[in-house]
Order: C-alpha cells, then sequence, then structure tokens
C-alpha cells in the first residue's frame, strides 16, 4: 500500500463509521504563543475536545501535517522526522474506549483494510497509579478480540498518559498499538522500548479525566477520543521496509540528491546521514514556505527553524561535494510529489524554490564572510595552550556572521583545536531567551481561554478589519500571538505603518467598542461565508461547513471561536508597537486597558 492510497483507505474506513472528513489546518498555529508549528494531528482540534462545537459534528477523521523539531540533531537515523503526516479519527463525547479499539482492530487486521495477522500485534494500556486506577476497561476489550493476557502490557505515565493541554483541564489513559517488524531486538525487547523490534503504529487517547487546579482529578462528563497514526511509519510497515527512507515518501527526493550532488545513498555512513538529513530538511522546509500561512526564513521563532533547517541541509550538501547552490532542485522533487495532495504547495511552487535559493545563497555568503573572520582570529586563539576556541568567540561567529558551530568545531578540528561547547551552548541558551523561541508544549487555539485572552482574540477580528479599512484590502492575517497579556498581529502591508495611520486604527476599534456590538457566531458553508462577505484567511483550506463570527455590521470573519458576547466587554483597545515582522509583513502589538 502506498501513502496515496493509506490516506484515502483510512478517510474511507471511517466514513462508513459516520465520521466527517475535516481538512488538515495550517501547519503554522493560529492564536497560539506557545508552539511555533502544529505539533500533532490533535493540535487544531484542542477547542472542541475541550468544548466548542465542532461544525462538521461529534465523529471526525482527518490527515494533518505536523513538525515537530524537537530532535532536530537526531535527524539523519533511520527514524527521525521533522515533517509528519497524522491521520487521526475523534468522538467529541459521542463513543469512547470499546468502540474506538474496536475500530482501530477491524481497520488494522481486516482483510478488506490492512489486514495485518493479529499475531504481529501487541498493545499496552495505563498501568495506575495513586491518582487514576488501571485501565482495565480498555484491556478487558482487547481481550475480548483474541489479543492474548501476555501481549497486553500495562505501563506508566511516562508511556501511557495523556497530560492536560495546560496545568489543569482534560487529560487521560491512551492504548497505544504495536506492530512486530520481525527484527531480533534484545533480551528486553517489549512495546515501548526503542530496539527496533516493536514499533508503534497507533495511539488511541481517552480523555476521561479532568485534572483540577489542586493536582487531583475527576471524572469529565463528556469524554473524548483523539486517536493517531503517522503515514511514514505505517507505510514503512505495510511495505515491510527497515525505514521510512526505503518507501516512496523518500526515494525520489533520495535519487535527486544523488543526481545533483553525484554521491551515492547505500555507499557508507557518513554519506547516508548527509543525504538523509537533506531529504528531511528540504521536504520539511519546502512544506513550511509553502502552507496557507507559510513562514520565511528569519531570526527568529518559526523563521528562524526553517533557516536552520536550510542551513543545515546546505552545511552537509558541503560534506558531498556541493559548492553551489543545489536545494531548489532537490525542493522541486518534493512539491511535484505532495502538490496533488496539498495543492497550495504547487501553487507556491516559485515562491518555495526562490526562497530556498535566497536562504542557500545567503548562507554560502555567510560562511565565506564566516571562514574570513575565523582565519582573521586564528593566531591569537593558537596562542592559548589549550588549544580551546573559547564559547563566546563561537557564539560571537555564530551571531555576527550565522556561522554554524558544527562549522567552527569542524575548522577548530582542522588546525588541531576544540571549541567550549558547554560555554557556546550557555551563550545560545541566553540568546534563546532574547528572542523568546520558545518551542514548548502547546496548549490549543490559544494560550488559555480565559476572560483576558478571549477578549483580546475578539479584539484581533476588530484590528483586522480596521487595518483593512485603513490601509486597504491587501491587509491580510498572517499569523497571532495572544496571551493574558496582549495580543500580537502579523499582518501583509510593504511599508511602515505610520503613526497617523496607528492613531486611525486605534480610533476606529475603540469606536466599535463603545458601540457595544453583539459578537455572534453561525454555521454555514464555506461558499456562504464568502458570498455573505466573510474573511477567509486560508483559500480552501476549510472544512465543507464552518463558522462564521459576526461582530455587530462591522466584521465577519472564519474562526473557530471562543469570543466574548459583546464588545463592551473589551475595555479600551491601545496599540504599543508597530515593526516589520519579515519581508512585506508587518507586526503589532496591542493590549486592553479597564
Amino acid at each position: 500500500m502506498t501513502a496515496n492510497e493509506l490516506r484515502r483507505t483510512y478517510i474511507d474506513f471511517f466514513k462508513t463509521k459516520a465520521h466527517a472528513e475535516i481538512s488538515g489546518a495550517s501547519l503554522i498555529p493560529q492564536n497560539d504563543p506557545t508552539v511555533l508549528f502544529t505539533t500533532a494531528g490533535m493540535h487544531p482540534l484542542v477547542p472542541y475536545l475541550l468544548g466548542e462545537k465542532h461544525p462538521a459534528g461529534t465523529r471526525l477523521v482527518d490527515v494533518q501535517r505536523c513538525i515537530r523539531t524537537i530532535d532536530i540533531d537526531e535527524v539523519g537515523d533511520f527514524s527521525h522526522l521533522t515533517f509528519f503526516e497524522m491521520l487521526g479519527n475523534w468522538s467529541l463525547g459521542e463513543y469512547f474506549k470499546e468502540e474506538s479499539i474496536r475500530m482501530s482492530w477491524e481497520f488494522l487486521t481486516s482483510p478488506d483494510w490492512l489486514a495485518i495477522p493479529p499475531e504481529k500485534l501487541a498493545v499496552t494500556c495505563f498501568a495506575g497509579d495513586d491518582d487514576v486506577p488501571r485501565d482495565e476497561e480498555s484491556a478487558a476489550v482487547w481481550k475480548s478480540l483474541g489479543v492474548p493476557a501476555d501481549r497486553i502490557l500495562f505501563l506508566g505515565r511516562e508511556d501511557n498518559w495523556w497530560g492536560p493541554a495546560g496545568e489543569t483541564g482534560p487529560c487521560g489513559p491512551d492504548t497505544e498499538i504495536y506492530v512486530d517488524t520481525g527484527i531480533a531486538g534484545t533480551s528486553a525487547s517489549r512495546p515501548g522500548v526503542s530496539d527496533g523490534k516493536w514499533m508503534e503504529i497507533w495511539n488511541n487517547v481517552f480523555m476521561e479525566y479532568n485534572r483540577r487546579a489542586d493536582g487531583t482529578y475527576s471524572m469529565l462528563g463528556r469524554k473524548c477520543v483523539d486517536t493517531g497514526m503517522g503515514i511514514e511509519r505505517t507505510i514503512a510497515i505495510l511495505q515491510g521496509k527497515k525505514s521510512v527512507y526505503e518507501t516512496e515518501l523518500f526515494t525520489p527526493i533520495i535519487a535527486d540528491i544523488e543526481r545533483v550532488t553525484g554521491a551515492s545513498y547505500g555507499s557508507d555512513e557518513a554519506t547516508d546521514i548527509s543525504i538523509r538529513i537533506i531529504c528531511d530538511h528540504v521536504r520539511t522546509a519546502a512544506h513550511v514556505i509553502g502552507d496557507e500561512a507559510g513562514v520565511s526564513p528569519s531570526n527568529v521563532g518559526a523563521g528562524y527553524i526553517v533557516r536552520r533547517l536550510i542551513r543545515r541541509a546546505v552545511r552537509h550538501g558541503r560534506k558531498l561535494g556541493m559548492a553551489d547552490p543545489f536545494l531548489a532542485s532537490i525542493a522541486k522533487t518534493v512539491v511535484g510529489m505532495y502538490e496533488s495532495v496539498y495543492p497550495t504547495l504547487g501553487a507556491k511552487k516559485e515562491e518555495v524554490l526562490s526562497e530556498l535559493t535566497a536562504e542557500e545563497e545567503r548562507f554560502l555568503a555567510t560562511l565565506r564572510k564566516g571562514e574570513h573572520e575565523f582565519e582573521k582570529l586564528l593566531p591569537n586563539l593558537q596562542r592559548n595552550p589549550a588549544r580551546v576556541i573559547p564559547g563566546r568567540v563561537a557564539f560571537r561567529l555564530y551571531d555576527t556572521y550565522g556561522f554554524p558551530i558544527e562549522i567552527t568545531e569542524e575548522l577548530a578540528r582542522e588546525h588541531e583545536m576544540t571549541v567550549d561547547r558547554e560555554g557556546f551552548e550557555e551563550a545560545f541558551r541566553k540568546h534563546q531567551e532574547t528572542s523568546k523561541a520558545d518551542t514548548g508544549a502547546f496548549k490549543g487555539g490559544l494560550a488559555d481561554h480565559t476572560d483576558t485572552t478571549t477578549r483580546l482574540h475578539t479584539a484581533t477580528h476588530l484590528l483586522h478589519k480596521a487595518l483593512r479599512e485603513v490601509l486597504g484590502d491587501h491587509v491580510a492575517q498572517k499569523g497571532s500571538n495572544i496571551t493574558q497579556e496582549r495580543l500580537r498581529f502579523d499582518f501583509t502591508h510593504p511599508d511602515k505603518v505610520t503613526p497617523e495611520e496607528l492613531r486611525r486604527v486605534e480610533e476606529i476599534v475603540n469606536e466599535q467598542i463603545d458601540r457595544d456590538l453583539p459578537v455572534a457566531f453561525t454555521e454555514m458553508t464555506l461558499e456562504e461565508a464568502r458570498k455573505s462577505g466573510a474573511i477567509a484567511l486560508f483559500g480552501d483550506k476549510y472544512d465543507e461547513v464552518v463558522k462564521v463570527y459576526s461582530i455587530g455590521d462591522f466584521s465577519r470573519e472564519v474562526c473557530g471561536g471562543p469570543h466574548v458576547g459583546s464588545t463592551s466587554e473589551l475595555g479600551s483597545f491601545r496599540i504599543v508597537k508597530e515593526q516589520s515582522s519579515s519581508q512585506g509583513v508587518r507586526r503589532i502589538k496591542a493590549v486592553l486597558e479597564s
């Protein structure tokens, strides 16, 4: 089964189980200050898991593109990826453990679907602790399906518990499904041990508890199911491959890297690592730049991650002998592979290629400058009897010239020196704190659902419309970041916004607040929403039925919520800062005052 077949088969199966197919969300979360990318299939659905009504109903199924960069330095082995696709099915307060588990088992083992031999599967359930009892209910369902007791393992919180999105809120045990890969493994082999023998293929999360502020738990009245199955890993299993890089999602990209660089995949481990890094990083960068809310390389936030991916790919291209720009050629293959599934990526192909080339050329120029600066510093550095380059010097090369620490270390080795990596990491940590490029755990939708954050979310709608009135209809939201302290709103505009324009925007927003406009939503099709004049930010990237929030006669926008009931609840709106975010994108920070 190919990846394209798996996507369709999964959706079709759950449609037979009365699930509504919904579209995946952008890779760049909106109104979420706690994470740079969509990190899991559940991420865009957290507001609905927390109680918001979903326009498509209570049974949902989707394919969601995700990015995780916490293990970015591990990419290059056989399994780690920064970009991946998750298949998910959801119950919002309808079916629960038994029906969820039975559907998973049917899809995995039925000859009509994936036809995985049942004897190759094993499962894990939550072992329980002092706060929450052992999940005997899930285990009993697995037993009823014929899973032998020695293939039902009970593991602790580290393996089989899904915590709340924040400090408090919905949470619960999960049951994970593993497949025997046929690899010999070790004496400690069991599901949950990463020795290659058992690979997790599916995870069913049962949100049945509410964690209170005092750390205790109560049962939820409305229980939800959230599941996830990774496409890359699943097709590797179905095709009997030892690595995801052996599947059709990667082999065309690898072949193109071989063609461009002249390197041969499989010739030696160092070459293979470099090829896999280029393969993964170009694939991820292309999807991020080509997303409907695409991000360009920059020095902060998500743009910093894109820049890091591109520059790491360039560095490994240099290891394969590439002195000139080559990433755009690889990206053409990536776009060609995915554009039928994600049309926006195809529509933004030229932007993807030009951004990659521009960043690659900038980095190559940076490398030349950094190497020149290193040569200037070298005589003094060699006078150090310890032959150690101080961390602060290595960081200055990085911070001032964009010179990667890995290349500083390579040059140091060539001159029989080392780098104080610990000192560099300490300087880098301080830099990260300053730029606030934090990739912490997500909390879904907004930073929280407090009254203050909800008020600021409503204010972004007023701000968006006011900007369009003052600056023109070319203004479109490119992202927002909302905490209890302030809102941050990014929008398209080619020039700095003048003080006079900012004052007028502020006045318009406060005029609408003073009008005490009602805030309400209606559900309609996307076509009806557009005909009604509602702003829809991401083209066709919506489900068939959407929520349209209206703020009196002033603003209409497709949005999932939450919002206040009336603008009079907002207080006084004040813009505190306007600045550039990236090329062609401006940023406004604003607050609400009583």
